[in-house]
């Protein structure tokens, strides 16, 4: 794995480089992705069966062929394995608990004067989970996503995933069931973004779109906000790690290549005070690479994408850590909570030995839909609050509207606000 020093003469060019891992080429997909977008918007479920054939290849016969029937969730929870079963129990749970935490409340202020401010907090009606499959199948992504649209309130939840060869993931399947999924369908890519975000004569429009994806789901995504909202354009997946001296090279190496096993465009960067723990670690990425499952994804990732930086100091180190501001980043130092205070940007901070990123993707409880590629530094992962809207709540008594209404009135004028001005003094008392 590759090693840089901060005292290289060429340091700040391979640092930039590491900067703009997450740049991609959304332009160059843009004209694509607006093309099925516009191919879904005018012919509906006729250019989704076409999609699906031509990209998922398998023949759509008819309307019905595009949903997941719910038995056939019920048969898939039913018959995995017990401890599998109880393993997404513990999942569900831990991750329902965390995200009661974040609900946010109404409320209501009553001002001396009689004015009556306040704020209202509902769930949207309708929410649309995009759940990746192809290369691999993510039911931790269903938990991930649902729950927290559950916890809001949230009355219909509309499930989009690829189904490559008609083929569902039976977790997948479970997982939906788990969750009380009763609409999903067998549709991929940026196809379903565009279905949810503007129905067909088989999928509903929702209001918000969650869930992580490729590169045109990514723009599609970007390309139908407004039309509903949606969570963060995410791009792919990504670790940072922070050791000092005391960390161990083999966890060192394992977690980085936990991420480098998503896909090739994954990023893997680590920062460490210590040139021996960043050499060890490096050697230990080697050795693991051999007997990975997935060793020529994790291969690619780690030699294009990859990088160990020695810093002269841990400030050092959480400055350029900052700057990368990662989806995961993990604190592999003596004192982690020591730190904390000192990151300012990352989608989930891991502190300590015994929490590798993985215990975050599964059942921890935080949401593992981050943000990458730097947007970290103004986006938050996915929450409840993702899943709702708030409306302000206003009642000016008659005392309130005569104490405040001509200082309102005044500005109305300034603006040239004619009308706004008059709206207020016709109520104001001679």
């Amino acid at each position: 794995m590759k090693i840089i020093n901060t005292k290289d003469v060429n340091f700040k060019s391979e640092f930039d480089g590491i900067l703009a891992r997450a740049k991609s080429d959304i332009k160059g997909v843009s004209t694509i992705v607006m093309n099925i977008i516009d191919e879904i918007v005018q012919e509906g479920n006729t250019a989704l069966k076409r999609h699906i054939e031509k990209f998922d290849k398998w023949e759509v016969k008819s309307d019905v062929d595009l949903m997941i029937n719910p038995d056939d969730m019920k048969k898939a929870y039913d018959n995995i394995d017990e401890k599998l079963r109880d393993a997404l129990h513990i999942a569900y749970n831990r991750i329902k608990t965390y995200h009661e935490k974040q609900l946010p409340k109404s409320w209501i202020d009553f001002e001396s004067n009689g004015t009556i401010l306040g704020q209202k907090v509902t769930p949207v009606d309708r929410a649309g989970l995009y759940i990746p499959g192809g290369k691999a199948a993510y039911p931790s992504s269903l938990l991930m996503n649902a729950i927290p649209a559950i916890v809001a309130g949230v009355k219909e939840i509309v499930v989009c995933t690829p189904t490559p060869d008609n083929e569902v993931n039976e977790l997948l399947l479970a997982a939906c069931h788990l969750c009380g999924i009763k609409k999903a369908y067998k549709v991929g890519g940026a196809s379903a973004i565009a279905a949810m975000a503007y129905g067909t004569q088989t999928i509903p429009k929702v209001d918000v779109i969650t869930g992580p994806g490729n590169i045109f789901v990514a723009t599609a995504k970007k390309l139908v906000f407004g039309e509903v909202n949606i969570d963060m354009i995410a791009g792919p997946s990504e670790i940072g790690i922070l050791a000092d001296e005391t960390a161990k090279p083999h966890y060192l190496a394992i977690d980085l290549l936990s991420q480098a096993e998503h896909d090739e465009m994954a990023s893997s960067i680590m920062i460490t005070t210590c040139e021996e723990v960043a050499q060890l670690t490096s050697n230990e990425v080697e050795e693991y690479l051999k007997n990975l499952s997935r060793e020529t994804i994790a291969r690619k990732s780690i030699e294009d994408r990859g990088a160990i930086i020695v810093a002269s100091s841990m400030e050092e180190a959480l400055e350029l850590m900052n700057e990368i501001a990662p989806e995961h980043l993990e604190v592999m130092t003596k004192n982690p909570f020591e730190l904390l205070p000192f990151i300012k940007h990352a989608g989930a901070i891991f502190l300590g030995e015994n929490t590798p990123e993985p215990i975050g993707d599964y059942l921890a409880g935080p949401n593992h839909t981050l943000p990458t590629g730097s947007t970290a530094k103004f986006y938050s992962p996915l929450n409840v609050e993702n899943f709702m809207k708030k409306s302000s709540i206003i009642n000016f008594s008659k005392n309130a509207i005569n104490e405040l209404g001509e200082a309102c009135a005044l500005l109305a004028d300034t603006e040239g606000l004619t009308a706004h001005a008059k709206a207020v003094r016709v109520r104001l008392e001679k």
